[in-house]
């Protein structure tokens, strides 16, 4: 499989505002290069680009949702990183292969997919594969 880049890193927060005033200073930003709401994901996002990779903080929008669930075990902190594919689906069918475990299948999100390989192969580190394609 080749890996293009790390995508994305992202922190689980419980409270976005909060996180951004602490992270916009370090990062040397006055605000995001860009905010999303994931309905599906049950996520909202504040995403900072350093360099080429993507700074990502996130709340969860509702009390189930996988953030929410994350900061309830572990706390704040790191959630995933994430790599840049070709292509997910191709990846992911390489990856299992080698016996890597996924959770669930691949995603959609914007124009690509994503997928999640289990935190419990990769060093308790949830690793994401995604093939967004950077304009």
């Amino acid at each position: 499989m080749k890996i293009n880049k790390i995508d994305h890193i992202c922190i689980a927060v419980k409270n976005l505002k909060q996180a951004q005033k602490i992270w916009e200073p370090m990062l040397g930003k006055d605000a995001p290069d860009m905010t999303y709401v994931d309905e599906l994901e049950k996520i909202n996002v504040a995403r900072y680009m350093v360099g080429e990779v993507g700074f990502e903080l996130m709340e969860s929008t509702t009390p189930d949702g996988d953030v929410a669930k994350f900061i309830e075990n572990r706390g704040e902190g790191i959630m995933l990183i994430s790599l840049n594919v070709d292509n997910t689906r191709d990846a992911m069918q390489e990856m299992q292969k080698k016996d890597y475990p996924f959770i669930g299948g691949a995603r959609q999100f914007q124009d690509c997919e994503f997928a999640f390989i289990h935190p419990k192969k990769m060093n308790g580190v949830l690793m994401e594969l995604i093939d967004y394609k950077w304009k």
